[in-house]
Parts: C-alpha cells; sequence; structure tokens
C-alpha cells in the first residue's frame, strides 16, 4: 500500500507516516509472530521492539525495497535476538543452580565434617564418666538400663549424665556457632 516515498517520509522523520505504517502493519506482525512462536508474550514483545527499531533506525531503510519486507525482517531478527537471550538465561541459570548446589553439597560436607571434630573435641573435654556413659548411648546406640548395668550405675545416674552432656554440648555448639557466624572464632 506504501509506495517508496513513504519509507523517505519516515526517513525524514514523519511521525504521521510513522503511525500510519504502526497502525497498518501492528497486528500483521504480531500474528505472524505469534504463529512462529506460539507465545503471545514474546509477539507481544518482538512486535513493540519492532516498531522501536523501526523508529530508531528509519535512517538506514532501504527505499529500494516494500516497507513491509523491511519490517517483516526487522520482527524476525528481534525475535530471534529475544529466543537467543531466552535461551542463554535459561541457560546460565541452569549452570548456576547446578553450581551451588555443588557449592553448597561441598560447604555442608565440610561444616558437618568440622562440626564432627568439634564435637569430638567437647565430647573428650567431659568428666570421664559422663564422657563414656554418651559415648554409650549416641555412638554405640545402648539404652539407659544396658548402659547402667555394663557401668554398675542406677539408670536414673545414667539419665543424669546424658542429660548433661546434652545441655553442655548444646551450650558450647550454640557459642561455637555464634561465634562462627561472627567470625570470632
Amino acid at each position: 500500500m506504501f509506495m517508496f516515498n513513504t519509507i523517505t517520509a519516515l526517513k525524514a522523520g514523519d511521525e504521521f507516516v510513522f503511525n500510519e505504517i504502526f497502525d497498518e502493519y501492528h497486528h500483521k506482525t504480531y500474528f505472524y509472530i505469534l504463529s512462529k512462536t506460539h507465545s503471545p508474550y514474546l509477539a507481544e514483545e518482538t512486535t513493540q521492539l519492532t516498531f522501536i527499531k523501526l523508529w530508531q533506525y528509519k535512517s538506514s531503510l532501504d527505499e529500494t525495497k516494500s516497507i513491509s519486507c523491511q519490517i517483516f525482517r526487522i520482527a524476525r531478527t528481534t525475535c530471534f535476538d529475544l529466543l537467543r537471550k531466552e535461551a542463554t538465561k535459561i541457560k546460565h541459570s541452569h549452570f548456576a543452580e547446578k553450581k551451588e548446589t555443588v557449592g553448597n553439597n561441598v560447604s555442608e560436607a565440610l561444616n558437618n565434617k568440622e562440626l564432627q571434630i568439634r564435637l569430638s573435641t567437647l565430647v573428650n573435654q567431659m568428666p570421664p564418666l559422663r564422657k563414656q556413659v554418651f559415648e554409650l548411648s549416641r555412638y554405640h546406640g545402648l539404652s539407659h538400663k544396658e548402659i547402667a548395668k555394663l557401668l554398675s550405675l542406677s539408670p536414673k545416674t545414667v539419665e543424669n549424665h546424658i542429660a548433661l552432656a546434652i545441655k553442655y554440648l548444646k551450650q558450647l555448639l550454640i557459642t561455637l556457632s555464634v561465634c562462627i557466624l561472627f567470625k570470632l572464632f
């Protein structure tokens, strides 16, 4: 419908001509991209960017080619660019997730190993009988009655030693956690 003088007018910055082109080709461009991508979002983004680019780069339009040919070329390249950017974003987000997961697993393993070492150190600092009762309970899985029989203690004494050991470890681990959190230790 538009002649080559339309492109000349557009190149000269004629907003009225641009509005006519927009009115004529907006829906055509949208449905063209929609038919290729099946994505209303991508079709709308591409259509908007196509007309923004048409106006921004109006001085480089070819007066020997039809405006429709140039609009659809801009739309195609814009759509490819958006698809490429989206694919890159997805690729990088998957890579970042994998990297974060591996980093978290290594970090967790180091933290667990460090925690086990610190816990072992704290257990070794307990009074000998409490340490023995705690280790039999937690490391060897013996019941209070079994420990009491093995060490010739009352079940209540075993229970008290375990309670004191856990209280001691909780207090020190909380203090240690705060120190690690604030890099004091």
